[in-house]
């Protein structure tokens, strides 16, 4: 049986799929802070990371978070899984490829003892995201 904790995180990306992103903050603490790994950003609060998933539907209408695989560790909770999505909107200033992308995540979420999230980080290949979608070359 899941922890309360995994449950949490599980609706967290059932809600983005859904694009119910107030659901998905409500999880958040107010001083919830959250780390996009790959592109060295921190997002404070729930507005912000509201705008960090909201650029990843602007870039992917079609995002979603599929095959999760949640690793329960306690206050820590840590998630695999595959970010896809069909880039049909500008990626920063990038302009959309209209390509596919299929990228492993790891995303890790930590809670409170009242089981609300506290912190997050994101950890993803962006070389392989940018090579999927033609706006590098591999090497």
């Amino acid at each position: 049986m899941a922890s309360k904790n995994v449950e949490t995180f599980r609706a967290a990306h059932q809600a983005f799929n859904k694009r119910d992103f107030n659901a998905v903050v409500s999880a958040l603490t107010e001083g919830f802070t959250y780390v996009d790994q790959a592109r060295s950003l921190t997002f404070q609060g729930r507005q912000q990371f509201k705008d960090f998933m909201n650029g990843w539907v602007t870039a992917f209408s079609n995002a979603a978070v599929s095959e999760p695989r949640y690793i329960d560790a306690g206050d820590v909770v840590i998630a695999e899984f595959s970010a896809t999505g069909l880039n049909d909107g500008p990626l920063g200033p990038l302009p959309p490829s209209r390509r596919s992308m299929r990228v492993p995540f790891c995303e890790i979420m930590r809670f409170n003892a009242e089981g609300r999230i506290v912190s997050g980080a994101i950890y993803y290949d962006q070389m392989s995201m940018m090579t999927q979608l033609g706006h590098a070359q591999s090497v």
